[in-house]
């Protein structure tokens, strides 16, 4: 069974216009209805880094949610979870942490060591809380920066990471660098190494590229893909143009090919289509 996690988040983020917080609960509240099995809806980080999400907030009190859906916030340390966990409708906090230094500094002014104490100290926080943490590696799949990347560097970093606590785990092509051979390569190594462990991909993409890089994660046993409707997105943070992301309407039409089940209500995902055309520009 596959698993989606929509994230409207990423796609908002890197918006300059600010959409009004009502319009963005609005969307969101139609997103839950749709029966993703989690909803990426907002983020808990400095305001200055991204202004489009200084109000979510006031826009999780806005939403309706039930327990069909985990509600997904992305933070950037450890007083961004504590933020998001006042909130008890948030279920997850989705913390970012890379296998290239360079990028760990760029995107949330972290290191490795701290990052790994970041960790620790999250983790503590939703056992207190009986929360979860999802952790994002960046740069999973090659490094554009100039850092060492190989598959046993990411392995290495995943035994290290599990080692913490950690057992939910999605690997981002973040600026979008990633072959299809290493995507492939690091799903086949990876679940051979780790059986216990769902490891999801988020995937910046093009159009033109999208379906060889969610074969080539399918195919090896990858079964949680993150997505947007309308495929808007990146990170604002990585110095690279924002490419977007893995399309959810590319992505259902990709699973239903492989005769997948798709545990979603169509009509809706309908309506939020339309409604997304209010809230993201063309």
């Amino acid at each position: 069974m596959v698993k989606i996690l929509e994230t409207p988040r990423d796609a908002m983020q890197g918006i300059k216009k600010f959409i009004p917080t009502k319009a963005k609960a609005k969307y969101l509240n139609t997103l839950l209805k749709v029966g993703f099995d989690s909803l990426d809806f907002g983020s808990f980080v400095s305001p200055k880094a991204i202004p489009q999400l200084s109000d979510s907030s006031e826009v999780i009190e806005l939403l309706h949610v039930d327990s069909k859906t985990e509600i997904v916030a992305t933070i950037g340390n450890y007083k961004g979870a504590k933020r998001a966990f006042m909130h008890d409708k948030i279920d997850t906090v989705a913390y970012p942490f890379s296998i290239s230094e360079t990028f760990l500094q760029k995107n949330i002014n972290s290191n490795f060591e701290k990052g790994k104490q970041t960790i620790n100290d999250i983790l503590e926080l939703c056992s207190q809380k009986n929360k979860n943490l999802k952790l994002y590696i960046a740069m999973a799949f090659g490094n554009p920066y100039g850092d060492m990347w190989n598959i046993d560097i990411l392995t290495e970093w995943v035994y290290t990471i599990t080692k913490l606590g950690v057992n939910d785990i999605v690997l981002a092509d973040t600026t979008g660098d990633g072959s299809i051979k290493n995507i492939s390569n690091s799903y086949s190594a990876l679940g051979k190494e780790f059986p216990n462990i769902d490891f999801g991909v988020h995937l910046h993409t093009h159009s033109r590229n999208w379906h060889d890089k969610v074969n080539a994660a399918y195919s090896n046993g990858c079964r949680s893909f993150d997505s947007v409707i309308g495929g808007l997105g990146g990170c604002p943070m990585s110095g690279k143009a924002l490419m977007g992301n893995l399309n959810t309407f590319d992505l259902i039409d990709f699973l239903e090919e492989n005769n997948e089940e798709i545990r979603i209500n169509k009509n809706i995902l309908e309506k939020a289509r339309l409604e997304s055309s209010f809230i993201f520009p063309l």
